[in-house]
């Protein structure tokens, strides 16, 4: 059975499962996410945005071809069964082009999801909820109608892989690469608006005779209230979001995709799956973790008094400084708060500039000043804490590509602590 068909099936059985969907292109959280996955032998969901990846390169410079090419390349080189390998497109629709007259932003489109399904990808969330051109709104009608029509798209490029595609669909999604959090939790979709919704999409899907994609329509994105800014989180709250949980016991074949998990507790990122909120999305909170570790390795290398020194927090600052198109309108303040959201904001729009020559012959540095060398326990203990433990415990090797990579999955196992225990073990062992 596909995997994803398993957690709807469970779902609609009463037994909490789902899945965690990387959304990130960072090649050592890629990384993680497939050792991990090995690890505990289950099925990895990677997925790509439309503006992180399209046919014209995204802000990464890959193409969906590029994209597949990166991470089936990884999963052989770490073990990982290609077989378990799950790859989904994220917000696949006119977003890109959202400022272009209609006609030309749905052609590229359908241009779009036409090159993510030809290179592999199964995973199909078709976005079509942004005013095109010079309008002003956009109806739930013409947000489904053109949804329809990407579907159309999707099911002739897939031909004889047709029957593997499973769909998203939504209306109500938060902006791809976060939103503004910072003046109050987000509102949770109404019972009566998801409703619609789904029978918009569905007579839209009928009516261009697509009936057999309308049936591999497993999950519908709403807000469930949980969002993350700059210094702000706002946790799950189970009681509010109870008559938006409902509904979906109520429709065959489907849960929902919740978008912005990051940063949510384990007990919260558990009551979302029970709640039938199945498909956790999470990329920020990933990056943050790697950099975070990044940061603390460059403590440690300055008190080794390794010379010459990386700098790599000077690196980062420059590349934003020098190109600041991805963080300027997100960051507010005087110059001071600024400076300081772009290296430790939660919203981690630091996460745009790893590709930057300078960060990553910074980053080359780093690696190079601290070798093979393990690191002294007093300064793991004072700079990586959580991995010190588990280095004593003989869990983790000291070692400073292990330690990165060992960050990165403490987040991901309170996401398998949260989709994959139906029994509701401890957190913590004792």
């Amino acid at each position: 059975m596909n995997y994803l068909d398993f957690i709807v099936t469970a779902q609609k059985f009463g037994e909490p499962r789902g899945i965690p969907s990387i959304c990130s292109a960072h090649p050592l959280v890629l990384e993680a996410a497939l050792r991990h996955g090995r690890d505990y032998g289950k099925p990895v969901l990677i997925e790509a945005t439309s503006n992180q990846v399209n046919q014209f390169g995204g802000y990464t410079g890959m193409t969906p071809e590029d994209f597949v090419r990166r991470v089936t390349e990884l999963a052989e080189r770490v073990g990982f069964p290609r077989e378990r390998l799950i790859l989904g497109g994220d917000h696949l629709g006119p977003l890109p082009w959202a400022r272009e007259p209609a006609e030309d932003a749905m052609r590229k489109a359908a241009d779009l999801v036409r090159a993510f399904v030809r290179a592999g990808f199964t995973k199909i969330h078709l976005d079509c909820s942004m005013p095109l051109g010079g309008e002003t709104t956009v109806t739930l009608e013409t947000i489904a109608w053109r949804t329809a029509q990407l579907a159309r798209v999707a099911e002739e490029a897939a031909e004889e892989r047709r029957g593997m595609l499973r769909y998203v669909i939504g209306s109500e999604v938060p902006p791809a690469g976060g939103a503004q959090a910072e003046e109050g939790p987000p509102p949770i979709t109404r019972p009566e608006d998801a409703a619609a919704t789904i029978k918009a999409m569905q007579q839209a899907f009928l009516a261009l005779r697509l009936e057999a994609a309308w049936e591999r329509t497993i999950a519908l994105v709403v807000q469930p209230g949980v969002e993350f800014g700059d210094e702000a989180v706002y946790e799950y709250n189970r009681s509010a979001a109870a008559p938006l949980a409902r509904l979906i016991e109520t429709v065959p074949g489907m849960v929902y995709e919740a978008h912005s998990t990051d940063y949510q507790l384990p007990e919260a990122l558990r009551a979302m799956v029970e709640d039938h909120f199945a498909i956790l999305k999470v990329g920020p909170a990933l990056t943050f973790a790697l950099r975070e570790a990044i940061f603390a390795l460059a403590d440690i290398e300055a008190a080794l008094g390794l010379e010459p020194p990386s700098r790599i927090r000077e690196a980062f600052e420059t590349a934003m400084l020098s190109n600041p198109a991805h963080w300027q309108k997100y960051y507010r303040g005087d110059p001071r708060s600024q400076k300081l959201a772009r290296q430790y904001s939660l919203s981690d729009r630091i996460r745009y500039y790893w590709t930057a020559p300078e960060v990553q012959n910074a980053f080359r540095h780093l690696m190079r000043n601290l070798g093979d060398r393990p690191i002294p326990w007093g300064l793991l203990s004072q700079y990586l804490p959580e991995e010190y433990r588990r280095v004593r415990r003989g869990e983790l090797r000291n070692h400073p590509r292990e330690l990165l990579l060992g960050k990165v999955m403490r987040i991901l196992e309170d996401y398998r602590w949260a989709t994959d225990n139906p029994a509701g073990k401890p957190i913590v062992s004792p």
